[in-house]
């Protein structure tokens, strides 16, 4: 069996400003430092054998809080831009609830939670799956088959399209789906991706 941990970053300054951040490399708040450390005291009893991360700096710094904190800052990591959050296109920088006012609540909902309707330049959750779970199928899944134990800190959307993948979630299903930062799930997993527990 491979342990699979997923882990979005701690809050970042703009999720505390209510921004749409998507690809703008912005840093953690305090509260998110605060939350990566409590994320790795959950994980303190876990070893992990390689470590995945985005670009994007709120991502690498939640892992490193964890793998500091863990005593685990020697295994390998591998950063790249295919587990980066959503791009949100032109409304990257705008507040959310001026961007509700401003375009409706119902269009509002439709770039945020849809599952195929792209905001403006920018990317739906389905373009996004569309570059995560290559990524996952090439990079992550020859490890798990050969039962390493894998820790990924990304983003809310990039690990909503992983979750879809792995628990085999319908479009409908993964439109409600919620994933708090710095709030780990953990998979037991086989070979063959069949889940034998999901922890929170």
């Amino acid at each position: 069996m491979s342990l699979l941990v997923l882990l979005r970053h701690g809050q970042s300054t703009w999720n505390l400003e209510n921004k749409f951040t998507g690809w703008i490399d912005v840093p953690l708040s305090n509260n998110g430092m605060i939350e990566a450390q409590n994320a790795a005291q959950k994980l303190s009893h876990y070893k992990f054998d390689i470590a995945f991360t985005s670009a994007l700096q709120r991502a690498q710094h939640t892992l490193n809080i964890v793998l500091e904190t863990t005593r685990q800052q020697h295994i390998p990591i591998i950063s790249d831009k295919a587990l980066n959050e959503r791009m949100d296109g032109d409304l990257q920088g705008m507040n959310k609830d001026e961007v509700r006012q401003k375009f409706g609540e119902e269009q509002f909902k439709l770039w945020r939670r849809s599952y195929d309707v792209p905001p403006p330049n920018g990317e739906s959750l389905k373009d996004t799956i569309n570059r995560v779970i290559p990524f996952f199928e090439k990079q992550i899944l020859p490890l798990i088959k050969q039962n390493k134990n894998i820790i990924i800190v990304a983003h809310g959307n990039s690990l909503r399209a992983l979750i879809m993948h792995l628990e085999k979630m319908t479009p409908e299903q993964i439109i409600h789906f919620e994933l708090a930062t710095a709030a780990p799930r953990l998979y037991d997993l086989d070979e063959n991706l069949n889940i034998s527990s999901i922890q929170n």
